[in-house]
């Protein structure tokens, strides 16, 4: 069973993270700062308290009348630690937070006769005040840190999030293909990370693939350049053989010898990306029909809509043919081909496309599936694939019924090969033509 992923992108993770970080921080320092602004008043009240109790003591002594400034003498209520310390003739303050409420703060000294002088007062009033305001301001700019390393947080993580989407778009943008793109100038930017030693690391990489493709395209190029003349020979020998059975197995390998050749040679053209398109203004329903018709191979052409279009008839029926043959190899009759204003049609009834060629599209030397015969080399649909792009054009493939689903009686499945000519044809160099805005 698959598990759920979630995706999130690098700068929610960033932000998130930085907020994380400074939310604990913030409420680290408030707590520190809370408790040591509450200790340092507590005990600056017990200062403050002891000295009113030494002097209501004086007074008292001298006077021998009633306690002032709120003090009693021998409170029944006063804490236990203190009356140990007055069994032990010392003075001295205590915080009582045994209740619920604010603490109360006392203060006791012993007087000469053995009784004991006390005053209690509750730590409220200013000093609450003051706490408050202190908390309110801790929690006002704990907040404001979270919401800052938020912002800050987005501000990072979305530069390095555009870097890298930037980076992925070239090296995109690279798999298709077009091995001009660079990397590290596609995602640009002042500040050097390793972003930029991720984007040299691509480009090294797309540098040494294509160094490598290069050497294979050029070693199959040579060999096959190398063959073409011993095979050619070999042809015109097997011709000068004495009629019967061995002679016309000799002359049929050697064909297949010879057409091999020129395949890969052909590959070899378009893998250089040198072929440039020969255009000529053609009725395309007309001309796929009197092509097909002049194969006698029984194909069902339908022209829905004629189109005029600008194209290298060469190149196009070089497709069709491999198209056709490719179905008549591997599918089944009947194969039909349809043409629709630019884009054409060829569909067979067969088993379909292997699923390899409709995830990756037509790869040399490799022919699918065992079940669709398990012949050829596998270069029919890449030099179809490889002209259409010459054209400007774009071949896709499909299947009539989805990998894996029956077909229902009375419909019939098989693969489809789409061809959607361009609009505007390509130049001499390979690219597009720009029309004018009134266009």
């Amino acid at each position: 069973m698959k598990r759920p992923v979630l995706r999130t992108g690098v700068r929610w993770k960033i932000s998130i993270a930085i907020a994380a970080v400074g939310a604990l921080i913030a409420m680290a320092l408030s707590l520190v700062v809370h408790n040591a602004a509450r200790v340092s008043m507590l005990d600056n009240a017990r200062d403050v308290q002891l000295t009113r109790v030494n002097l209501a003591q004086r007074v008292y002594e001298m006077s021998k009348k009633d306690p002032r400034f709120n003090t009693k003498v021998n409170d029944p209520a006063l804490p236990k630690d203190l009356q140990k310390l007055m069994r032990e003739k010392r003075r001295g303050t205590y915080v009582d937070e045994s209740h619920s409420g604010p603490p109360i703060i006392w203060a006791a000294v012993p007087l000469a006769n053995g009784d004991v002088l006390s005053a209690r007062t509750e730590f409220a009033g200013r000093s609450a005040g003051v706490m408050k305001d202190l908390d309110r301001a801790l929690i006002i700019g704990s907040v404001s840190v979270v919401f800052g390393g938020c912002a800050l947080g987005v501000l990072i993580g979305g530069q390095l999030s555009r870097r890298l989407r930037k980076a992925a778009a070239a090296a995109a943008t690279v798999a298709e293909g077009n091995t001009d793109v660079r990397v590290r100038d596609a995602i640009g930017g002042v500040v050097r990370d390793e972003t930029d030693d991720l984007a040299r690391a691509v480009d090294a990489l797309t540098d040494a693939l294509n160094e490598r493709i290069e050497a294979e395209r050029r070693v199959t190029a040579d060999i096959a350049h190398e063959l073409r003349t011993p095979v050619t020979g070999l042809l015109t020998a097997a011709e000068l053989l004495p009629p019967g059975r061995p002679t016309e197995l000799v002359r049929d390998r050697a064909q297949a010898m010879r057409t091999l050749v020129e395949d890969v040679l052909e590959v070899a053209r378009l893998d250089s990306a040198s072929e440039r398109a020969e255009l000529q203004e053609i009725a395309l329903g007309e001309f796929v029909s009197r092509r097909i018709g002049a194969l006698k191979s029984g194909v069902e052409v339908r022209v829905v809509h004629e189109s005029w279009v600008s194209t290298d008839p060469r190149r196009l029926e070089r497709i069709l043919f491999n198209l056709l043959a490719n179905a008549a190899k591997y599918g089944k009759p009947p194969v039909e081909v349809t043409v629709e204003g630019r884009v054409v049609r060829v569909r067979d009834h067969g088993p379909g496309f292997p699923e390899e060629l409709l995830r990756e599209g037509p790869s040399r030397f490799r022919t699918g599936a065992s079940d669709r015969a398990g012949t050829g080399h596998g270069l029919g649909l890449t030099i179809a694939a490889g002209q259409a792009r010459v054209l400007g054009a774009r071949l896709t493939f499909r299947n009539a019924a989805p990998e894996g689903m029956s077909v229902p009686l009375g419909m019939s499945g098989g693969a489809v090969a789409v061809l959607w000519l361009p609009e505007h044809a390509p130049t001499n160099t390979g690219s597009f033509p720009m029309m004018p805005v009134s266009d």
